[in-house]
C-alpha cells in the first residue's frame, strides 16, 4: 500500500520531489534485497553521471545515493515492477533509434539540472556482464555539450555471496527478467561498489566527450579493482 499510495500522490509531484522519493524508496528496496552499497567519492549535486551499465539493478543502486532522474529506453516502462517504479520516479523515456528523441527530451534534461537533480545516462546503449565497458555512444551527450552541463564519470562493480555476479546480478543479452530476478533474490548478499571520478566540463564536441568519458570510466575500473 505504501508503494501504491505514494505512486498515486507522486503523479502531482515535481521533478525534485519525485527524485527524493526515489532515493528513499530505492534505499529501502536494497535493504530488503540484502544489497549493500559502498562508494568512493560522490557526484556534485545536479550533475550528469556517465556510468557503465550492467542491468536493471544499476537504477536502484544509483538512485539510492543521490536524488536524480534516469533516461531509459521506452520498453523499460513496460517491465513488471521496475517499469512502475521508473515511471513513478519521473524517468525520461527515449527511443534510441530515432535521432530526434534526444532533442525532444532536452527540456526534461534542463528541468532536472535547474532543480539541482542529477541525471544518470548509460552511454554504452546496452548492459553487459561487467567484464568490459562498451564504447560510449555520443548522441545522448548532445544537449550536455550544447548547454555546457558538467558530467561526472562513474564505475559500478557487483560482488555477491552464493552466486556469480556476471550471471546472477548483471542482466544482459537474452536473459529473461522474471527468472533472473528470482535467482538474484536467493543470493545471501550482494555488494555494489561505485567509484565516482572527477567532474568534467564539456568542450564543444560530443564525440570527443564520449571518448574522454569512456577513458575516465575505464580508469575508475582499475582504481576499483586495486
Amino acid at each position: 500500500m505504501w508503494f501504491v499510495y505514494h505512486g498515486q500522490r507522486g503523479n502531482r509531484w515535481g521533478t525534485h520531489r519525485r527524485a527524493h522519493w526515489q532515493k528513499r524508496f530505492a534505499a529501502h528496496l536494497l535493504k530488503v534485497m540484502h544489497l549493500s552499497v559502498e562508494t568512493r567519492g560522490m557526484p556534485p549535486e545536479g550533475s550528469f553521471i556517465a556510468a557503465n551499465h550492467q542491468g536493471y539493478m544499476d537504477i536502484l543502486v544509483m538512485a539510492s545515493l543521490t536524488p536524480q532522474v534516469f533516461l531509459s529506453k521506452h520498453s523499460v516502462g513496460d517491465w513488471p515492477f521496475i517499469g512502475t517504479f521508473v515511471k513513478m520516479a519521473g524517468t525520461l523515456f527515449i527511443d534510441r533509434t530515432r535521432r530526434r528523441e534526444v532533442s525532444k527530451q532536452e527540456e526534461g534534461f534542463a528541468n532536472a539540472i535547474e532543480q539541482k537533480v542529477g541525471m544518470t545516462v548509460y552511454l554504452e546503449g546496452t548492459s553487459t556482464d561487467g567484464s568490459h565497458v562498451l564504447p560510449f555512444k555520443s548522441s545522448l551527450l548532445d544537449p550536455v555539450v550544447r548547454n555546457q552541463w558538467d558530467v561526472t564519470p562513474a564505475y559500478l562493480k557487483y560482488e555477491c555471496e552464493g552466486g556469480d555476479p556476471a550471471l546472477d546480478v548483471c542482466w544482459w543479452g537474452d536473459m529473461t527478467f522474471g527468472s533472473h530476478l528470482l535467482k538474484m533474490m536467493t543470493l545471501k548478499s550482494i555488494r555494489a561498489t561505485i567509484v565516482f571520478g572527477k567532474t568534467r566540463h564539456p568542450d564543444n564536441d560530443r564525440k570527443i566527450l564520449a571518448k574522454e568519458l569512456h577513458v575516465d570510466v575505464l580508469a575508475l575500473r582499475d582504481v576499483n579493482v586495486s
